[in-house]
């Protein structure tokens, strides 16, 4: 039968005893040895000494009862003493551990939201500070599943909901099935294919699942190709584009048709909130071991708690414009996760409202 405690505080206590006891026993033994050889010699007669080996026999019989007596009561006394203090020890120890072990059994059923308080020092307290970091970010992960469930419903209802009211005017005769109205079931198919796309994009992106070709790219060249890309778009916004070209080629290393990819979605989201008759800027510059690129726009502009969220998943600073515009909110979240895959960053800044704003990409040098 296995005699030993399960629990931590039960194990503490009973190492402190076992190591309490081992020190008192040896102590007795040590003094009941060597105690005699040093009474003799205090008493004048060192050992083999023809007058200590005719010591009266009471006298030594008394202290050597007087030894065991003394070693007794200390004993009595260090133990009553290594006790309380292994309690104290333990309970200092082993709560710490005990509550956290309680957290950790509520986060596994769900809730998300449990803290401990950061009570102890060393290594105590620092595993509090890194479940309490633990337990928010999977807080965080937590509510953006939810809001990622929300949005995609949401998403989904509103091209499902019309092309079921269509298809149920089709069957029953009030709508006329001409080229506008299965125009308009492309178009909402299509919105449908897109959403589906990106997610599926953005999920493979997070998941570093999506292939990635990396090699020196000219992130100037790319430039070019996103412009001509978007040269028509800008012309029909009446938005001049221009590029600040560098005086030589500006080489970074990464997937070249990501980088396109990341790279026009800046541009098409300038192009979707610019006013009409303003500039779009593109530029790419080496900085230290990076290649920075930037889209600037002289659009609406983002405030602090916009800039913060800009990246998120279905994030809208105006969702009522930018569905009517047809973003899905997607597109920032993609590359930012296309980004740190290649090894860069994304971030975007803004002087405020009403000034514009300025979205980077930041991959290493080649």
């Amino acid at each position: 039968m296995n005699l030993r405690p399960r629990r931590l505080r039960g194990r503490l206590l009973l190492a402190n005893l076992i190591v309490a006891a081992l020190t008192l026993g040896t102590v007795l033994v040590g003094v009941s040895l060597v105690g005699p050889g040093y009474f003799q010699e205090a008493m004048g007669h060192p050992a083999g000494d023809p007058a200590g080996s005719m010591m009266d026999s009471l006298t030594l019989a008394a202290f050597q009862q007087a030894i065991r007596t003394a070693l007794l009561a200390a004993a009595a006394t260090a133990l009553v003493a290594a006790v309380v203090i292994s309690i104290a020890l333990s309970a200092r120890i082993a709560g710490p551990v005990s509550r956290l072990v309680a957290a950790a059994q509520r986060i596994a059923g769900g809730h998300y939201a449990e803290r401990v308080p950061v009570e102890a020092e060393g290594e105590v307290g620092e595993l509090a500070v890194a479940f309490n970091q633990m337990s928010s970010s999977l807080e965080g992960t937590e509510r953006r599943r939810l809001e990622l469930v929300g949005d995609v419903a949401h998403e989904l209802r509103t091209p499902l909901t019309t092309l079921d009211g269509y298809l149920e005017g089709l069957q029953d005769g009030v709508i006329e099935p001409n080229e506008e109205t299965w125009a308009l079931l492309r178009k909402e198919t299509g919105r449908l294919n897109r959403l589906v796309g990106d997610l599926g994009e953005l999920w493979k992106a997070e998941a570093r699942q999506l292939p990635l070709h990396v090699a020196p790219v000219d992130v100037m060249a790319t430039l070019a190709e996103v412009l001509e890309r978007f040269s028509a778009d800008a012309a029909a916004h009446e938005i001049h584009v221009v590029v600040s070209s560098a005086p030589a080629p500006v080489m970074a290393m990464a997937d070249g048709d990501r980088v396109n990819q990341v790279l026009a979605n800046y541009l098409s989201n300038a192009l979707r909130y610019a006013p009409a008759g303003s500039t779009v800027s593109l530029s790419a510059e080496l900085h230290d071991q990076a290649v920075v690129v930037s889209v600037r726009d002289e659009g609406p502009g983002l405030t602090e708690e916009q800039l913060s969220r800009i990246f998120e998943r279905f994030y809208r600073p105006d969702p009522s414009r930018s569905r009517a515009l047809g973003g899905s909110g997607i597109g920032l979240a993609i590359a930012r996760a296309l980004a740190e895959a290649m090894g860069g960053r994304v971030w975007a800044e803004s002087p405020g409202q009403g000034k514009g704003t300025a979205f980077y990409l930041a991959l290493p040098a080649a």
